[in-house]
């Protein structure tokens, strides 16, 4: 089993910035992608980024040039940097991995203001 436990959402004025964090506990050695899903209200949840135990990063065209998801593998935990905010962003972010099985965090909302 892994865990999955995020931290750093909440409210924030259009064009500002977040720090998200997702730190993984248990099985960890299973594990090498992790990424960000987000889901807005009415929506399916989307892929955000994804990142390999090597540091290797994709994203959605939507969140290019704008997030940057980084990871520490000493501490297992994974980072998205959400920077020039909009209200279109707002969600809640959710982490993911896959090992022995498949996790997810509870969640983590971000409110943008227009």
């Amino acid at each position: 089993q892994v865990q999955l436990v995020e931290s750093g959402g909440g409210l924030v004025q259009a064009g500002g910035s977040l720090r998200l964090s997702c730190a993984a506990s248990g099985r960890t050695f299973s594990i090498n992608a992790m990424g960000w899903y987000r889901q807005a209200p009415g929506k399916q949840r989307e892929l955000v980024a994804t990142i390999t135990r090597s540091g290797t990063a994709t994203y959605v065209d939507s969140v290019k040039g704008r997030f940057t998801i980084s990871r520490d593998n000493a501490k297992n935990t994974v980072y998205l940097q959400l920077n020039s905010l909009k209200s279109e962003d707002t969600a809640v972010y959710y982490c993911h991995t896959r090992g022995f099985g498949e996790y997810w965090g509870q969640g983590t909302q971000v409110t943008v203001s227009s």
